[in-house]
């Protein structure tokens, strides 16, 4: 899968990427009651440009993404000085309040999240095959301290369990991963389109006390 997703951004097959900023994220980023200031994660970014968005907020925004070209696109797209660093097993790159890290978001270790109150998922569980969701879902937990909020958006599609990326991930799934850690609540279910595609959103607060464990 990793190989996979370094190649489709090798070949520019990013059919994926928004153009702008999604109106989910406009919609109901501000009902979540996030603290000014708190830092977001976002993982598996892209390029998003809802990244922006987020920090035009005012938030401190933590992209994690694999593919250096989809990092080095967002960096050329934006404005303002870039600072180039390591840190642990990745490239880590800043522009503006925007920070991006090169590489496996399942490397992230949780000294190195302690500053994260909040979190956004365009596209990240969606990407994901059906056996990497649980350990992704479990990571995302492990990460995050009680009372952290974020929203997650996913879709369903009839192309079948292993159609994708984006794959196909419905309700049942969403609340059979998340719910033993966060507390969910389902915002809003588009129409069908002309592919049969639909997408969801969903609010999503980290339960308390303590953290979930990390799957192997």
């Amino acid at each position: 899968m990793p190989q996979e997703w370094l190649q489709r951004w090798r070949e520019g097959r990013i059919g994926f990427h928004r153009s702008e900023t999604h109106p989910a994220l406009i919609k109901h980023w501000g009902a979540l009651a996030v603290p000014d200031g708190a830092k977001v994660l976002v993982p598996l970014c892209g390029k998003s440009l809802d990244m922006r968005w987020l920090a035009e907020q005012g938030h401190p925004v933590l992209g994690i993404e694999l593919a250096a070209e989809a990092i080095e696109q967002f960096l050329a797209e934006g404005e303002g000085d870039i600072s180039r660093y390591r840190q642990g097993h990745f490239s880590v790159y800043r522009q503006a309040s925007v920070e991006l890290w090169c590489g496996d978001f399942f490397h992230v270790h949780v000294e190195q999240a302690k500053e994260f109150q909040a979190f956004y998922d365009r596209a990240a569980l969606i990407a994901l095959p059906p056996a990497t969701r649980q350990r992704y879902s479990l990571h995302l937990a492990q990460l995050l301290p009680p009372g952290a909020r974020g929203l997650l958006v996913t879709l369903t599609h009839p192309g079948g369990p292993d159609a994708g990326p984006p794959f196909s991930v419905d309700d049942e799934e969403v609340r059979r991963l998340l719910a033993p850690n966060f507390e969910l609540a389902l915002l809003e279910t588009s129409p069908p389109d002309e592919r049969g595609l639909s997408e969801q959103v969903w609010s999503l607060c980290r339960r308390g006390p303590g953290r979930a464990g990390v799957a192997d």
